[in-house]
């Protein structure tokens, strides 16, 4: 049921690919979706679809060119994800931060059954935004989410603005509205957890090194 309902407002959201949502429109969607509407769900999805799969198209294109999910798997599994959980985003960007995170599991649970089956041989990633812009060779993917696990112990907020632009696309002022704080702290956060993950990235791993 649930898989025709989104096969059908994917067939909508294609045709108006095109289309900007008017301002607000998605949190009202959102409220409504929260408050038990469940019809206001379905005209949401083909608002948010362009932009979630533009997400997803710029996280895959981070990865090497031989891996195996496309955009549009991405999207799909992460609404179907999104579609089982309770709807209690207050707005657009904590929605989308939602989505981020369910589309770094999604992709960590597919570079770990690709690593399974390749021997160990994982998904390297680019990071985008200055992340790692002294590395000498992209980061596994794995490596990523096991160094984001870590500075989430040291720095739980820097850790999820990671997430937040990495995994999810968030602009730096969206980040910021979905963690609940002004631009100028996320952009201090933003600056200390690109140190701490290029020094962290820059050694082997625990995993790797069998410890």
């Amino acid at each position: 049921m649930l898989i025709r309902r989104w096969a059908r407002l994917v067939a909508v959201a294609t045709r108006r690919a095109t289309d900007l949502p008017a301002p607000g429109q998605v949190t009202r969607l959102l409220e409504a979706w929260r408050g038990g509407d469940e019809a206001a769900r379905d005209r949401l999805i083909p608002v948010i679809y362009a932009d979630l799969r533009r997400r997803a198209a710029a996280q895959l294109r981070r990865e090497r060119r031989d891996h195996t999910l496309a955009p549009s798997d991405l999207v799909h599994e992460t609404y179907l994800r999104l579609s089982s959980q309770n709807a209690a985003w207050r707005n657009r960007e904590q929605f989308f931060g939602v989505a981020s995170r369910l589309m770094r599991r999604i992709l960590v649970d597919h570079a770990r059954a690709r690593a399974a089956a390749k021997r160990g041989k994982g998904l390297r990633v680019t990071l985008a935004d200055g992340l790692m812009a002294a590395a000498s060779a992209q980061p596994d993917l794995l490596d990523l989410d096991q160094a984001l696990d870590e500075l989430q112990v040291l720095d739980e907020r820097s850790a999820r603005l990671v997430e937040l632009r990495f995994f999810g696309g968030l602009a730096i002022d969206e980040a910021a509205v979905a963690l609940g704080v002004s631009e100028a702290t996320a952009n201090r956060d933003w600056v200390m957890a690109k140190a701490w993950l290029h020094r962290r990235l820059k050694r082997p791993s625990a995993a790797a090194s069998g410890l």
